[in-house]
């Protein structure tokens, strides 16, 4: 997908203020069994083509309503991803705003996910 320059300038600018992990970081702490909410800030037509495993569903459109209702903890560590990395990072920024102290935002997202060939999930 080709994005507009002021799209990009702006997620530029986010990602130089919030925190970062890479898609081969959260699979090998899944591995470990690490603890930590994975959240899919994607479209529900694009979860609905597949997500990682143990991820919960809360759309960009409205994390920022829901959030508290499903994460209630500010201090709670999540990790957030989308197709690429640009709306995970818009989305930590507002959570952030809000108070949640503990947010990351996955480069690479979903497709950085699926080309390295790691595991899918899709509801039935």
């Amino acid at each position: 997908m080709k994005h507009s320059k002021r799209f990009l300038d702006i997620v530029r600018a986010v990602k130089a203020r919030v925190k970062e992990t890479d898609v081969p970081t959260v699979r090998a702490r899944q591995k470990k069994g690490d603890t930590f909410y994975l959240v899919d800030v994607r479209e529900d037509n694009e979860w609905d083509q597949g997500h990682l495993p143990g991820a919960i569903h809360l759309g960009k459109g409205v994390i920022e309503r829901d959030i508290e209702g499903v994460i209630p903890e500010p201090d709670a560590e999540i990790i957030l991803y989308c197709g690429g990395g640009y709306r995970s990072a818009l989305a930590a920024e507002n959570l952030a705003r809000m108070g949640y102290t503990n947010v990351v935002s996955m480069d690479g997202g979903f497709r950085g996910w699926n080309e390295a060939g790691f595991p899918i999930e899709h509801d039935d």
